[in-house]
């Protein structure tokens, strides 16, 4: 009887969402080894080689030794990714690496978001001031993350200033919305077109970072409908295959796209424990070709470990908390790891909540 072969899937990345990515390929009948730098996250549990992903020969090279690609950051040139076997294609990675075309993606199919200009010099900006009001935020069109490369701007006055600090690069600014909520929505595409939604999560953000997410969102039966409908659009629209996040305001019965993440995201870690079916684990399955997984979710809230990661003997004094160490140096505004917990163990989420800050 001849085995068939194990599938070999290749990371982009060897950072935590590679981790976790290969801790849930442990599940399934799929071989990782990602592409990064020794020393790096994934390096605990995956094979990983030394490639320089700025380099296209060397991620060429990479790519020619697994069955496909996929990345965990979107923050690779879309030019490098182009004529790789890769999941989500670089057609979805392109328009997700810089905020001009995804802006315009959104409105494209449909779906609302805050005003915005492109900006390209002092005097775009002090036109883009008048075009789209203040109080609003000048972003760098590529590589923001974390609250990084953004500056608000709140008087007509403060536009050279806020260029000078952005270093003068590509950028769009955007009307600051006044809204209810933060959300996001995951979703896993499979190749056959099968597509499985997460509950609409909700966000909460210090200092441009993710602290806690809250699955599911406390009003989500208003919008998980509207959120699904234009997640469907931009699925079936990009031909995408694996998981994408969609962030939005919601603005009463109305939600309006941020961005997007063409990867398995931080919003969605909780579903390790709370769902029967992970992020990281669909997404696998869709870029394999598997059949997606349920899911089906209990309400379970996630927190980030920002800086520092409290010790096991803390985190063990409280029998539902989930603890994910990502086995990172400790470092001002550094994701580190993240705990889980049931939502219905309101006392301990608060305890959490005060020890992280």
């Amino acid at each position: 009887m001849t085995q068939t072969a194990r599938t070999r899937i290749g990371i982009l990345g060897a950072g935590q969402l590679a981790l976790m990515l290969a801790e849930a390929g442990r599940r399934l009948d799929v071989d990782i080894v990602c592409a990064g730098q020794a020393g790096d996250c994934a390096e605990q549990v995956a094979p990983v080689v030394a490639v320089d992903l700025n380099d296209a020969a060397a991620v060429t090279t990479f790519a020619a030794q697994v069955d496909l690609v996929t990345i965990e950051s979107e923050n690779i040139d879309a030019a490098v990714l182009h004529g790789l076997n890769l999941y989500p294609n670089a057609r979805a990675v392109g328009i997700a690496q810089d905020r001009l075309p995804e802006k315009s993606f959104f409105q494209a199919c449909g779906i609302g978001t805050a005003p915005f200009a492109p900006v390209d010099s002092l005097q775009d900006l002090e036109q883009a001031i008048v075009s789209t009001g203040l109080p609003a935020i000048l972003k760098t069109r590529r590589m923001g993350y974390d609250g990084k490369g953004q500056v608000r701007l709140h008087r007509p006055e403060d536009a050279a200033a806020a260029w000078e600090e952005i270093g003068g690069v590509p950028c769009i600014l955007e009307g600051m919305l006044r809204f209810d909520a933060e959300v996001s929505l995951i979703a896993a595409r499979g190749r056959t077109g099968q597509i499985v939604f997460y509950p609409l999560i909700e966000n909460h953000h210090r200092d441009g970072i993710l602290r806690t997410s809250i699955a599911p969102y406390a009003h989500a039966s208003d919008l998980q409908a509207q959120a699904e409908a234009y997640m469907t659009k931009i699925l079936e629209e990009l031909d995408y295959v694996g998981v994408l996040a969609i962030e939005f305001f919601v603005q009463g019965d109305t939600l309006r796209a941020n961005e997007m993440a063409p990867r398995v995201h931080n919003s969605g870690h909780w579903s390790i424990e709370g769902s029967k079916t992970s992020q990281f684990e669909n997404h696998l399955r869709a870029i394999a070709g598997i059949e997606l997984g349920s899911t089906e979710s209990q309400p379970t809230v996630m927190l980030n470990c920002i800086g520092t990661m409290p010790s096991v003997e803390e985190t063990a004094q409280f029998p539902g908390l989930f603890r994910h160490d990502y086995g990172k140096e400790s470092r001002p505004g550094r994701k580190v790891g993240h705990l889980t917990c049931a939502a219905s163990e309101t006392a301990v989420i608060a305890e959490w909540q005060r020890r992280l800050g």
